[in-house]
């Protein structure tokens, strides 16, 4: 079971930028689509913040501008027809950028230009090894390998300032 999470894991990474997002996320089960996603968010602040560090003022507005034109996307969805099982995992994936998008926010209204900031060092952040081919979850300065351990196609919990303290 966990060789096979991983092993869906290992394609979906590699496989996210070959076509939209709101094709791709059905392409995988709702575990692997929804890691994937928080991986790609980190990466794709971390690249941000490095265009930030190149001198590119507007790299993380346009970056935040992405991810609400993604989020308008997963919403028009969700008016439209979808399987049970879809619209479960089209709705996680918006409760978890909801809160992807609400961190942009406070990165750009606190100004922050660095990622070594605690503002996203205190964020779960999810990033994939390709070296290693693992997951691995790092919080400020501690990392843990993903388990890969089935979770099914579950709902989360809404993520506000309270929960995330």
């Amino acid at each position: 079971m966990r060789s096979t999470v991983r092993d869906e894991m290992t394609e979906a990474v590699v496989a996210y930028e070959e076509k939209p997002r709101e094709q791709w996320l059905f392409d995988y089960p709702a575990q692997v689509a929804l890691t994937c996603t928080q991986i790609w968010w980190t990466t794709d602040v971390g690249m941000a913040f490095s265009r930030l560090e190149e001198g590119y003022e507007n790299a993380m507005k346009e970056y935040y501008k992405k991810q609400v034109s993604q989020l308008n996307t997963l919403i028009t969805m969700l008016i439209g027809q979808l399987s049970p099982g879809d619209r479960q995992k089209v709705m996680t994936i918006c409760t978890i950028d909801v809160h992807a998008r609400d961190v942009v926010a406070k990165i750009i209204a606190q100004k922050v230009e660095n990622s070594q900031a605690f503002v996203w060092l205190s964020q779960l952040r999810h990033r994939w090894d390709e070296r290693e081919r693992h997951c691995f979850a790092n919080i400020c300065d501690a990392q843990f390998l993903y388990s890969y351990e089935y979770l099914g196609n579950t709902p989360r919990l809404v993520i506000t300032p309270l929960t995330d303290r």
